[in-house]
């Protein structure tokens, strides 16, 4: 058992709304009621500091606002926004209808900077909106002039990515978790921000998403969390994911992954930033199943990335 007094737990967009499923707020809401249900527990035992995915949601924001002129539509770090407030809301809402009245919680709206020199502007990988079939993607890659890659058999819109490299509200966020609110922030990745070039110190919005995984790691990090849990819509880490031999890992080290390589936009940030956790803290992190989250923490399900060790495999 983990006795953690901290966690951050990352929520997957996949985790809140699945693959296939209608992109309605009932669905939504549905999703988010089941992630309550799974945090409630933990929430009452712990410190709690709650991030989630965006890709779905700022996808459909994304192409709601494609019937509007293209001067008109609104950049992605406004959407970005706007999904903070509605799935911190959710959020709130439902675990609020599990947890004491007393309980008390804040979902803030979260600037995170980026680089403009990064290379994740050069190179879209990030997964936003719902699939396609190819004949959809490339009429729409035409139409919109969007850029799509394969996700599965189906196909997506990607978007810039860059590096998140500061969390402009970590102050007011450690503040709150000192007074014993339960928070939810750097949804998405965070608003993806950067100072613009050539001026003085003036913030800009970004067209970009960050990677939410990349940026809950640094979040877990400057919060000393005591365990960082990054929970998604498969039950661990596989190696030869998606062939007849893929095997699940259980328990391995930033060492033993070395130079291994896992899905660029999916899981390879997953591991990426469960690496540089445990490398850099000496501490433990998790990528697993939304619904095996009390076992995770416990260190019986899901893949534990600690800061020594062998690749374990299991079943």
């Amino acid at each position: 058992m983990i006795n953690a007094v901290r966690i951050v737990v990352a929520l997957g967009g996949n985790a809140l709304l699945k693959r296939g499923e209608p992109m309605t707020s009932e669905v939504q809401r549905a999703n988010v009621r089941i992630a309550a249900e799974a945090l409630a527990p933990i929430a009452s035992e712990h410190q709690l500091v709650i991030s989630h995915g965006n890709g779905p949601q700022v996808g459909l924001l994304a192409l709601q606002g494609a019937a509007y002129k293209p001067d008109e539509a609104y950049p992605l770090d406004v959407l970005g926004a706007e999904t903070e407030g509605m799935i911190g809301y959710m959020i709130e809402q439902e675990l609020g209808n599990l947890l004491p009245f007393e309980a008390a919680f804040a979902t803030l709206l979260t600037m995170v900077e980026v680089d403009a020199g990064d290379p994740g502007f050069k190179n879209p990988t990030k997964f936003v909106g719902p699939v396609y079939g190819k004949a959809d993607a490339d009429r729409l890659a035409v139409e919109k002039g969007w850029m799509f890659k394969q996700d599965g058999v189906k196909w997506r819109r990607v978007v810039p990515s860059p590096l998140p490299k500061r969390i402009f509200e970590i102050r007011p966020i450690k503040w709150l978790l000192d007074r014993g609110v339960i928070v939810i922030c750097a949804g998405g990745g965070g608003i993806p921000t950067m100072y613009e070039p050539g001026s003085h110190r003036k913030l800009i919005g970004v067209e970009a998403v960050i990677d939410k995984d990349l940026c809950s790691g640094l979040l877990a990090r400057e919060l000393g969390a005591d365990l960082f849990v990054m929970l998604t819509d498969v039950d661990a880490v596989y190696m030869d994911w998606g062939k007849p031999a893929q095997k699940p890992i259980r328990r391995t080290s930033p060492a033993a992954l070395a130079g291994i390589t896992f899905a660029a936009g999916s899981m390879g940030p997953k591991v990426e930033a469960a690496c540089r956790f445990a490398a850099e803290t000496g501490k433990v992190a998790a990528i697993g199943a939304l619904k095996d989250l009390r076992r995770i923490i416990a260190g019986e399900a899901g893949t534990t990335v600690a800061p020594r060790g062998n690749t374990v495999y299991g079943t």
